[in-house]
């Protein structure tokens, strides 16, 4: 069978400057990765339990906590094959760079930080 991740890209306009002059225009919050690399927040998704958004949200809930996304916010899909077969299901929302500053202060109670969150 194949295993199923979902992953969310949150991300906010900045109106913030680097160095006075170069514009940042979006800020993204990213997590580094029990293997060392950036990925976005989510995880693997068990489908006999949850439906994609309720286990993404499941997962983000563990190490986020105060976003929920649905439907409205998946993009798209990607198959990999091979010895492990995985639909990786990645989805995004627009916040408030206030919204995205409040999930960032959050991570760092989740039961995994310094983990992976």
């Amino acid at each position: 069978g194949w295993s199923h991740s979902c992953h969310a890209m949150l991300y906010a306009p900045n109106p913030g400057m680097l160095f006075g002059r170069i514009p940042l225009r979006y800020a993204v919050l990213m997590q580094m990765r029990f293997d060392g690399l950036l990925g976005f927040p989510g995880g693997f998704v068990d489908r006999r339990y949850w439906s994609l958004e309720d286990g993404l949200n499941r997962v983000l809930g563990l190490g986020l906590g105060c976003v929920r996304l649905t439907e409205a916010d998946y993009l798209c899909s990607h198959l990999t094959e091979g010895p492990h077969r995985v639909v990786a299901h990645f989805y995004a929302r627009q916040l408030t760079l206030e919204e995205l500053h409040t999930i960032e202060i959050s991570a760092v109670h989740s039961r995994d930080h310094g983990l992976e969150v």
